[in-house]
């Protein structure tokens, strides 16, 4: 069996959007519940909150695209103390298509974004 996760089997999608039958596994990244959303209409699997990022650094990010470069890397550097986690999502992401949902408004720089470059093994030094 391959190591390498197929980036089409790592998706994104808000807690807000409502869940299709191709989202495989749907796993809630984030810290906090999303607001405004009931538990039985997120329709997920698991909820990951050790894997989100730390009510610090969230805070110190605050969706500041000026400062995502900085995030990616802290960031990364905070799902690699979860060894267990992170390993456990890669198992899933080479099986199976998993959905990362997130409740962050900004579809670019969010930590969902960044938690799958660390899943499909990209460099958060680099510019995406």
């Amino acid at each position: 069996m391959s190591s390498r996760i197929k980036a089409g089997n790592v998706k994104l999608k808000r807690a807000y959007e409502p869940p299709t039958r191709d989202d495989g596994m749907r796993i809630l990244i984030d810290r906090l519940w999303p607001r405004g959303v009931k538990k039985a209409d997120a329709a997920l699997d698991q909820w990951v909150k050790d894997l989100a990022p730390s009510t610090a650094l969230r805070k110190w990010f605050g969706h500041d695209p000026a400062r995502w470069q900085e995030f990616r890397i802290r960031y990364a550097e905070e799902v690699r103390q979860h060894r267990a986690q992170l390993r456990q999502l890669r198992a899933l992401a080479r099986t199976r298509p998993i959905t990362l949902v997130y409740s962050a408004h900004d579809r670019v720089h969010n930590d969902a974004v960044a938690l799958r470059d660390v899943l499909l093994g990209r460099n958060p030094r680099t510019r995406h």
